[in-house]
């Protein structure tokens, strides 16, 4: 949803200082490997329990993640691998988070809480995966209403406030899970409209 209506305006945003870190000599994919290596030093710090500083550190986890576009744009240099590197890292940074979660809720409180984080990174990968299969053959996947820059926006407000974390990642699940299922129908009818498409072609031959 931000992806979707904020992206361009962001990105234009950060094109200056994208130019700037270039003239640094930093590249994309450093800036990319510094946001893995930040991501797990998240982890361990949410994992063992400090959860206002792991909302400190999503944030700063989030600045490399932020750069590394505007860097390879500027370099010129934004290609294929790229997006395929930045992507990959994306869903390892978020899969180190969501389990420095699941640590923090297994250490302190007994039963299945610690559960919760992996079903909703689970509901993300499936989310990210549907995207890729189906740009993959041909078809616009993007959208939901609980896309990545929604699950770190409400992920940080709950780490910031730790009373509300729980409720906070119920939300997430759901609206995640509602996410597969909006991505799930909107390549199925364009799959749907093509297949009709075809066979109406191959009946009037």
């Amino acid at each position: 949803m931000f992806d979707g209506n904020w992206r361009q305006t962001v990105e234009k945003g950060v094109d200056p200082i994208g130019e700037g870190l270039r003239k640094m000599g930093i590249s994309a994919d450093v800036l990319t490997c510094i946001g893995i290596l930040m991501s797990v030093a998240t982890a361990f710090i949410i994992g063992n329990g400090y959860l206002r500083w792991g909302f400190v550190a999503m944030l700063a986890t989030g600045i490399p993640d932020l750069l590394d576009g505007a860097v390879a744009k500027a370099s010129g240099s934004a290609s294929k691998r790229g997006a395929f590197f930045d992507s990959s890292i994306d869903r390892f940074s978020d899969a180190f988070v969501f389990g420095g979660l699941s640590w923090y809720y297994a250490a302190n409180f007994p039963g299945t809480l610690s559960v919760l984080p992996v079903a909703i990174m689970s509901a993300a990968l499936i989310t990210s995966y549907l995207r890729a299969k189906g740009e993959l053959l041909g078809y616009d996947a993007k959208g939901g209403i609980m896309e990545r820059a929604e699950r770190f926006i409400l992920l940080s407000a709950g780490l910031a406030f730790p009373d509300i974390l729980e409720p906070v990642l119920w939300i997430m699940l759901v609206l995640t899970c509602v996410t597969v299922v909006q991505r799930f129908f909107k390549v199925w009818k364009q799959a749907t409209v093509e297949m009709h498409a075809d066979r109406a072609k191959a009946a009037a031959k």
